[in-house]
């Protein structure tokens, strides 16, 4: 799976002109399952971007997670925004191919399962729609983006 995560300081999705996920502190991740993907990895990218240490502490250095904006346990938003696009591949010529890219039905199903999981183990998350026509709005806080990319078993 692949994830694009951008700390922000606020991030919303909206579709047909109205809002369907808006947060204000936390991270706006970009998800996109490739074929071959499982649950295994949907569990593995999960946790990374839950623990991922890129939120100021009070020195200033990026300690906190999104899970400990504060360092007194306050959580920032996740807003989980599904993105095929992300599996691009722009090797040959000037138009991108996405068969990387699980095939609708296996993406659906790993975007609810990744959803799912996240709204268990986190307490702000908010979502776009899984192949909806969505226009996402942020405020990159820094900027601060950093591409994950967790490979099904046996892929380098």
């Amino acid at each position: 799976m692949i994830a694009l995560i951008q700390r922000v300081s606020q991030a919303r999705v909206v579709i047909d002109g109205q809002t369907v996920g808006q947060i204000g502190a936390g991270l706006l991740v970009l998800v996109c399952a490739e074929r071959g993907d499982g649950q295994a990895q949907a569990d593995k990218l999960l946790d990374k971007i839950l623990k991922l240490r890129i939120f100021g502490d009070d020195a200033g250095k990026m300690n906190r997670s999104v899970q400990d904006l504060d360092g007194r346990g306050s959580a920032g938003g996740l807003l989980l925004v599904s993105q095929f696009t992300l599996a691009a591949d722009t090797a040959s010529g000037n138009r991108p191919g996405f068969s990387n890219a699980a095939p609708p039905g296996e993406g659906r199903r790993l975007y609810d399962y990744f959803v799912a999981r996240a709204r268990a183990a986190h307490a702000v998350v908010q979502t776009g729609q899984f192949g909806a026509d969505m226009q996402v709005h942020l405020v990159n806080d820094g900027p601060v983006t950093i591409p994950l990319r967790i490979a099904p078993t046996g892929v380098p």
